[in-house]
């Protein structure tokens, strides 16, 4: 059993930062591969970022290629996603997700996951 707390979401301008954090307050998440999903006003949910039990291989959706980065330390037990060069389409809800059973590309094509936190919203204005 894993429970996962997203926080770091928040208003932020065109061209600025988050960093978002995923904690796991129940359970251990070093046994999984952890990735970020969003969602936007509207549409479905997609795919941001994912990376491997011991942070070696990551993964990402192109469009935030070179702007987000994904990071992990399994002694915290936490996940992190640093946002820079935030643009108004990032605007969405941001969920944290938690899976033994894929690679972090698999994650990309992979629906469902075994474990989801609640989310954070992340506004980015014009």
């Amino acid at each position: 059993q894993v429970q996962l707390l997203e926080s770091g979401g928040g208003l932020v301008q065109a061209g600025g930062s988050l960093r978002l954090c995923c904690a796991g307050s129940v359970g251990t998440l070093s046994s999984y591969v952890m990735g970020w999903f969003r969602q936007a006003p509207g549409k479905e949910r997609e795919f941001v970022a994912a990376i491997s039990r011991l942070g070696g291989t990551t993964y990402y959706v192109d469009s935030v290629k070179g702007r987000f980065t994904i990071s992990r330390d399994n002694a915290k037990n936490t996940v992190f996603l640093q946002m820079n060069s935030l643009k108004p389409e990032d605007t969405a809800v941001y969920y944290c997700a938690a899976d033994r059973t894929t690679s972090p590309q698999g994650m990309g094509g992979k629906g469902s996951m075994e474990y989801w936190g609640k989310g954070t919203l992340v506004t980015v204005s014009s």
